[in-house]
């Protein structure tokens, strides 16, 4: 009996308008941040960018809602999903991460958190998402061979490896002319040569008004996959050495997954181990997206693409 009530609560969630809607956007370049099911702002963007992209030669009424963009784009399709199995090198993978910032330099990795953490991140999902889609599983106790149902995206891995254009072994991906930084609508999208739109993140700015870099053109000269963190403390007592630690790559780093330096000092686009922050202010003058978008957008630059911060 609990077994079919969970099979017909995961069932609904996933053929939930909104939530199949985000998954389509999302698989269509048009991100919404985290996958959750509920409708909002970020919802709102692609949505609206992804049918006037579509419509610039059409006169039909617009479309504004996720019942009216299934019929009309995705054919009223459900959201594309896949179930996976749990592996021991998933379960291995999993890491404490110390609160001292010198216990945090000793790890190998600062990898996930929790098995939960892991597959969220896999699909595009908040946690409580995940948890919906998959309501008959014990995130406290998860073991190899539990089944798991995400929605269908490639692996950062590969997003990451498809950055790498001088290796003709890895995947390949379109690759943006110009990436544009809206700080009003907190919002990355990328162009690809003739000005197509190739991708739009949701993205954090600075809280503090006067880090937010001027308005103008940039570009990116450093490009990491999988970098490094250096710490450095916010307030160190008067006369006391300053004490900065080097804290390891991996999806909890504070700079996520990837690095997207800009010709400003200290200024980049880089990854967060928190998604459901991205969309608020909060960083310290860097643009911060979900780990999962800025390996995406990793994979469609290079060092030397053109960025320019508009209003």
């Amino acid at each position: 009996m609990f077994a079919t009530l969970f099979l017909l609560l995961a069932a609904s969630f996933a053929e939930s308008k909104t939530f199949a809607l985000q998954v389509h956007l999302d698989r269509a370049g048009y991100s919404c941040n985290t996958i959750d099911g509920q409708w909002g702002r970020k919802s709102e963007r692609a949505l609206a960018k992804f049918v006037a992209d579509r419509s610039k030669d059409s006169k039909s009424a617009p479309v504004t809602t996720p019942a009216d963009a299934l019929e009309v784009y995705f054919a009223g399709r459900p959201a594309p999903l896949k179930t996976v199995a749990v592996e021991q090198s998933d379960i291995d993978a999993v890491v404490a991460i110390p609160e001292d910032p010198g216990e945090r330099a000793k790890l190998r990795r600062m990898g996930y958190e929790s098995v939960k953490e892991m597959f969220a991140e896999r699909g595009h999902l908040s946690q409580i998402a995940l948890a919906k889609l998959n309501p008959g599983v014990d995130w406290k106790s998860v073991r190899v061979g539990q089944k798991i149902v995400i929605p269908d995206f490639p692996p950062i891995e590969e997003e990451l490896a498809a950055g790498n254009r001088g290796d003709a072994r890895r995947p390949k991906r379109p690759e943006a002319e110009l990436v544009k930084i809206s700080i009003s609508e907190s919002e990355i999208t990328a162009f690809d040569a003739s000005g197509r739109t190739l991708a739009l993140f949701p993205c954090s700015i600075a809280a503090n008004k006067k880090k937010i870099p001027q308005h103008g053109e940039l570009k990116i000269t450093s490009y990491v996959a999988w970098p490094n963190f250096t710490y450095t403390p916010d307030n160190t007592p008067q006369g006391q050495r300053v004490y900065r630690h080097v804290w390891p790559e991996g999806e909890n780093c504070p700079v996520g997954v990837a690095w997207m330096g800009l010709n400003l000092p200290g200024y980049g686009i880089h990854g967060t181990p928190r998604p459901e922050s991205v969309g608020f202010t909060g960083s310290h003058g860097c643009f911060r997206l979900a780990n999962w978008n800025a390996a995406r957008l990793y994979a469609l630059c290079r060092s030397g693409t053109k960025v320019v911060v508009e209003e």
